[in-house]
């Protein structure tokens, strides 16, 4: 893999972080709403210098470029800042909300792209036919169903079927590993679902495409068995857009997440994020967000270098 190609790519990050940091602290400051205002609340002491002190101790006094330029400094150095409302570092507020979120997107994540592969194959081969066309309808379905009306419908089944099995809330997987999947797995399939339709009829899509190229004919021609030349052949190329897509698929999982873990209860991001921006914690939203980022931008890095791996042709 070439070395010019890495750069060029870590060089993008870094442009693509910069402009999203700049973003983000602008954008937050143009929510409606004051947090000083937010936090003194509705005490009847409230008086305007009172409010001025308030403002200059966290400092929102500051012109928008030098609180930037603070911000940013921190940032790179390591500190986040403080919670305007505990006081605790932000770090520590995002290290004890994280794990959830991260447990449910990747467990998603999972689900999705492994049964996306044999799926989309399996509809590849059964072109035509009328169960390739009752799964294309699923997969439709799939695509179009939201992830949280489908968890709200996965929590009325089984209230009403297994009232008694406990499906909201979250348990740390060292405190009872069972009972941390058994909370994770209906927020993970119904999260999983339109991904696992959105790639299925890529690989699909993409594996017809395969089969109608000159060297499946030739090994054909060759006597090269139709398994060997699904699986060795057509696959291969068919999953150069498929890690593609499963890097952008995991920018809707964080997103996704924040609402699917609203209504399981689960105590992630989601949840965090939301507190942040009801209480104009301008510190702990812009971090969390520039996490949530910065996670997406290094995994669509990371698949770029797979995808240079599997064709050396996009480095030249």
């Amino acid at each position: 893999m070439r070395r010019r190609f890495i750069l060029s790519r870590l060089s993008d990050l870094v442009v693509v972080l910069f402009g999203v940091s700049v973003v983000t602290f602008l954008m937050i400051r143009l929510v409606p709403g004051d947090a000083v205002a937010i936090m003194l609340g509705a005490n009847a002491e409230v008086t305007p210098e009172r409010m001025d002190e308030l403002r200059a101790r966290i400092g929102l006094d500051q012109p928008i470029l030098l609180q930037y330029l603070d911000w940013i400094g921190g940032v790179l150095t390591g500190n986040l800042g403080e919670s305007l409302w505990t006081r605790r570092p932000v770090i520590d507020e995002i290290a004890a909300h994280v794990w959830p979120t991260i447990q449910l997107a990747v467990l998603s994540l999972v689900i999705g792209a492994t049964l996306a592969v044999p799926l989309g194959v399996l509809m590849a081969r059964l072109r035509g036919r009328g169960w390739e066309i009752g799964l294309q309808i699923g997969s439709v379905a799939g695509l179009t169903v939201p992830s949280f009306w489908l968890g709200i419908m996965m929590i009325l089944a089984l209230a009403t079927l297994a009232p008694s099995v406990q499906m909201l809330g979250y348990v740390p997987f060292t405190q009872d590993p069972l009972g941390n999947l058994a909370r994770l797995v209906l927020p993970a399939i119904a999260l999983a679902l339109p991904i696992l339709a959105n790639l299925a009829r890529l690989v699909r899509s993409a594996m017809l495409d395969a089969l109608q190229q000159d060297y499946i004919r030739t090994a054909r021609a060759k006597g090269v068995s139709e398994r060997a030349i699904l699986y060795k052949h057509a696959l291969r190329n068919a999953l150069i857009p498929f890690v593609t897509s499963v890097g952008i698929m995991t920018g809707y999982l964080l997103s996704g997440a924040i609402v699917v873990e609203q209504v399981f209860a689960i105590p992630g991001l989601g949840r965090l994020l939301l507190g942040a921006i009801a209480e104009r914690n301008y510190p702990l939203l812009q971090a969390t967000i520039l996490l949530v980022t910065v996670v997406f931008v290094a995994v669509n890095f990371v698949v770029d270098l797979v995808y240079a791996w599997i064709d050396p042709r996009v480095t030249r």
